[in-house]
């Protein structure tokens, strides 16, 4: 019986500009489905990189997130 194990973002990639879908998930907390779901809506800009490679910049996913307000006070 195996298990099934998440690989880490390795040392030298977290300095990258550009990270997979994978890492980007990762990155953020969130599934590789609702990274790409975010990429449909336009919510997260992606580059296409030959037929079937998709990079993210790391820019664009910390610009992605929002901040919530608070109330009161």
């Amino acid at each position: 019986m195996t298990t099934k194990r998440t690989p880490s973002i390795p040392e030298q990639r977290t300095t990258s500009a550009f990270l997979t879908i994978e890492e980007a998930a990762e990155f953020m907390s969130m599934s590789c489905i609702t990274i790409r779901r975010h990429i449909g809506q336009g919510s997260i800009p992606a580059y296409k990189c030959g037929k079937r490679l998709i990079r993210i910049r790391r820019e664009d996913l910390e610009a992605a997130m929002k901040r919530i307000p608070t109330t009161g006070q």
